[in-house]
């Protein structure tokens, strides 16, 4: 062995190997590509439900694979390649709950009864138990101490009109930083659904059911005015305007919530 590649395999020993994501996403994002239509610059999605159904099989496949994910596999991920992991779980969950239905639904709220909401039906088994989507978002995305991270509400869909737009792209702990911020900006700036009305600042109604997420010091956001000031450009507020929310002089309004299916007319 020459002095050269002696230093060479030195080096390639200390280089610190790069763990293999939790799953491969790819098929999912094909799907995604095909059937997400993006609207208003991104600001909103229509799915295309129609085509997903004909790929009933391939969607099955990858619940699958999820669920053999053993689970000191997945413990011993980066905190990114596991959020990135639920959160795609999460979505691919509720497109498998409307085709189950789908035509037959104008609203994933359809899926419910007396007894049970959507989001509380069992769809898929993880870790040896089979979990819901609320398991997956409140058991595990939202569990206290976890993730502390408010912009998963504008990550995970709900299959709904009112809800942030489904991105055609699966989530990955690379790039899920600029993913998530680029998810709440859009948001954020749909006036459709967040807006400024004289001395009120109207938003989603996802601000109320979660309020407590965006008030919990996630980058020194202790309330849910300091959260939204934060995105003071992409709500169009000027610089009084975002010191005024601060300082309580603009009173936040929750507006109401379109249930309607988000699917391509």
């Amino acid at each position: 062995m020459t002095l050269r590649t002696g230093l060479l395999a030195l080096l390639l020993i200390a280089l610190p190997l790069q763990a293999a994501p939790l799953m491969d996403w790819q098929a999912w994002q094909a799907l995604l590509q095909r059937a997400v239509m993006l609207e208003r610059d991104g600001q909103a999605s229509r799915v295309d439900y129609r085509y997903l159904a004909t790929h009933k099989t391939q969607l099955g496949q990858l619940l699958a694979e999820a669920a053999e994910l053993p689970k000191a596999r997945f413990d011993s991920a980066e905190r990114a390649e596991q959020l990135a992991f639920l959160i795609n779980l999460y979505n691919l969950v509720t497109v498998d709950l409307v085709l189950s239905a789908y035509p037959n639904l104008t609203s994933i709220k359809d899926l419910g009864n007396l007894f049970r909401s959507p989001w509380q039906q069992k769809r898929i088994q993880l870790w040896g138990q089979a979990v819901s989507l609320d398991d997956i978002e409140h058991g595990l995305i939202r569990a206290p101490g976890r993730y502390q991270e408010p912009r998963i509400h504008f990550a995970v869909n709900c299959a709904s009109i009112g809800c942030p737009a489904l991105r055609p792209h699966a989530y990955s702990a690379e790039h899920l930083e600029a993913q998530l911020e680029e998810q709440t900006e859009r948001f954020l700036a749909d006036r459709s659904r967040n807006r400024l009305s004289g001395e009120q600042l109207q938003v989603s109604s996802i601000f109320k059911w979660y309020g407590e997420d965006f008030s919990q010091g996630w980058r020194g956001a202790h309330s849910l005015a300091q959260f939204l000031s934060r995105y003071a450009k992409a709500l169009g507020l000027t610089a009084d305007q975002q010191q005024a929310l601060q300082q309580g002089r603009i009173s936040i309004e929750f507006l109401p919530y379109d249930w309607g299916l988000n699917q391509l007319p």
